[in-house]
């Protein structure tokens, strides 16, 4: 068994399809395809796109025998295998709506898995659900007493049999798919999407953002129900006819140096990671292991879903050095599911462009004043960094306001709009929720934070984060970095947020994680923590810490800090009497570990 080749037999077509099921009509004209590898990096499965389409077509006619009404939603347990793949195509052609389902939601238990897989069951209304094998008791259980028409594994869908009638494939104004936003501060909402919507971000994201050429090849670990993982290394390649090769999260998260060997092997040239696999990769990725490696071939090296140290990705290149990787490979970008996926890209082969601004001055009065002689006469504890992501897709408009809602000049800090043909039509059954953020005339409030400077792009967090302490506005990344830091933390092992005082006053709150979880180790760490925020930051923090694991994330893999809160609080309500979610002057005095 082979990997499909890189090089392609038809000419590259940007994008530019009516429709999802067209674009696979055209990808399956050549030779490229998708190839699955385990943690061993040993070749599993090898799906041709032209093997792609037959397979999808088949399974779209097994999925007419259901009866099902155009447009009904089936769900889809997002596992990183061929068959998701051949079931999102499947409803491609059907005519049917498919709904990617993460494969692994926060789990407490199985009844809380259960609990939430059926969540998402209901808010979607599906009519059919697949899940692997392993998943089926799961599913089972969830689907009780719902009124859905099948459920079953793979192989109970391939016992159905074909309605040999013409497929009437979904068309450009017809929703391509629902994507569950990731529910870093709220239960998951399904964004819709319509195919010329996805098309049409697909065309900006290959021509524009990533200048995709024939000979490019994709590698990718990215869970297939994150809008990245979907739309980006999934639509994506189909999209423009490119062989990808795929490695589940849960493998790249125990092996995450097959990442790099995939990359090596196959001479792939791009691919894509949050801040948190660049950080994964420094800490377990040996010295002796880099050296054999070759990445001269890696020449967009994206980053996104989440905020982008810069840091974190300059150590990544510093450990890969003698690999031939080049940091000017790295690419900034930002997007959200709302918007389909991509809203702006950095210059290709330019790697990060850091801007560094008084973090007093954008505190106090919500401008990025540039810092011009960082290291020299500055003082680098009063200095913010953030990472430019570029200028927008074109046919985007992006617009920066206050709390007024009016659009603010070059510099000045406030909520991030925007308005483009790739933008969601609406959240699935949540007229309300939609209302929130979708303005009549098109305009989406992201609920990021950010500045513009001629036209880039600079994230500075999001609304629901933010830490407001005495009118200064606090970002919980200042404080979760100072954490990181530290020998005794990881990256992404700190998560800051805010409570309110019982003096009616917002305190500062921040959960690390450490193996130092208790004795004279854990209040040393406490007590510089503490001194250090008040050093550079100006204000009182209180730090719990935690056993390693424990903090909450989102499906996709991001902290959520919402739920950190949530859990805090609820921690201090067993440990005081105090109500309305104020914390105690005991509590605050003493946020030590917890059990």
């Amino acid at each position: 068994m082979k990997p499909t080749p890189t090089e392609n037999t038809v000419p590259l077509r940007p994008g530019d399809f009516a429709n999802l099921s067209q674009a696979l009509d055209y990808a399956a004209r050549g030779v490229t395809g998708c190839n699955f590898y385990t943690g061993k990096g040993e070749l599993s499965a090898v799906v041709p796109y032209e093997e792609l389409r037959e397979q999808a077509q088949t399974l779209a006619r097994r999925l007419q025998s259901l009866g099902l009404l155009r447009g009904a939603r089936v769900a889809l347990l997002a596992d990183t295998n061929p068959d998701f793949m051949r079931f999102f195509f499947a409803c491609q052609y059907a005519g049917l709506v498919p709904v990617p389902v993460p494969a692994s939601i926060h789990l407490a238990s199985r009844s809380v898995y259960v609990e939430q897989l059926r969540a998402l069951l209901v808010k979607c209304q599906a009519s059919v659900a697949v899940v692997p094998p392993g998943f089926l008791p799961f599913l089972t259980e969830a689907a009780e007493s719902l009124d859905l028409r099948f459920i079953g594994s793979p192989e109970d869908f391939a016992k159905l049999p074909e309605n040999m009638n013409a497929l009437r494939p979904l068309r450009f104004d017809e929703l391509a798919y629902l994507q569950f936003t990731s529910g870093s501060t709220r239960f998951p909402r399904g964004v819709m999407i319509t195919q010329q919507a996805a098309l049409n971000n697909l065309s900006g994201i290959i021509k524009h953002g990533l200048g995709v050429r024939p000979s490019d090849r994709c590698v990718s670990w990215l869970p297939f129900y994150h809008d990245m993982g979907l739309v980006g290394f999934v639509l994506g390649p189909v999209a423009s006819q490119l062989s990808v090769d795929y490695l589940s999260p849960r493998d790249f998260a125990m092996r995450p140096r097959q990442w790099l060997s995939l990359i090596a092997k196959n001479r792939a040239t791009i691919s894509f990671s949050p801040t948190f696999g660049y950080d994964l990769c420094t800490r377990r990725v040996r010295q002796e292991d880099a050296a054999v490696l070759d990445l001269s071939s890696w020449r967009i090296a994206g980053a996104g879903a989440e905020m982008i140290h810069h840091e974190s990705l300059a150590n990544f290149a510093q450990a890969l050095h003698g690999t031939g990787f080049d940091a000017n490979a790295f690419m900034a970008c930002y997007g959200m599911a709302e918007c389909s996926l991509a809203v702006s890209f950095a210059p290709l082969r330019e790697g990060l462009d850091v801007d560094r601004v008084d973090r007093d001055h954008l505190s106090e009065r919500q401008v990025a004043r540039a810092v011009l002689n960082e290291g020299g006469s500055e003082d680098r504890s009063r200095v913010s960094s953030f990472v430019n992501c570029g200028k927008p897709l074109p046919e985007y408009e992006v617009q920066i306001r206050n709390e007024q809602g009016h659009e603010l000049c070059d510099r000045e800090c406030g909520t991030i709009f925007l308005r483009g043909p790739s933008i969601m039509s609406s959240y699935f059954g949540d007229l309300e929720a939609t209302k929130e953020v979708l303005s009549s005339d098109g305009w989406l409030n992201t609920g990021d934070i950010g500045y513009r400077v001629k036209e880039h792009l600079f994230i500075t967090g999001r609304i629901k984060d933010l830490i407001i302490i005495k009118g200064r506005n606090i970002w919980p990344q200042d404080l979760e970095y100072l954490a990181e830091q530290q020998p005794e933390v990881r990256p992404g092992d700190a998560s800051a947020f805010s409570i309110l005082g019982e003096d009616g006053e917002e305190l500062a709150v921040m959960v690390v994680q450490c193996g130092e979880f208790n004795g004279t180790e854990g209040g040393s760490l406490v007590d510089r923590l503490q001194r250090m925020i008040r050093e550079e930051l100006g204000i009182n923090c209180c730090i719990e810490l935690a056993r390693p694991h424990t903090l909450p994330r989102t499906s996709s893999g991001k902290l959520s800090r919402s739920r950190t809160r949530q859990d805090f609080l609820q921690r201090r309500d067993r440990l005081s009497s105090n109500e309305s979610g104020q914390a105690s002057p005991e509590a605050a005095r003493e946020c030590r570990a917890t059990g």
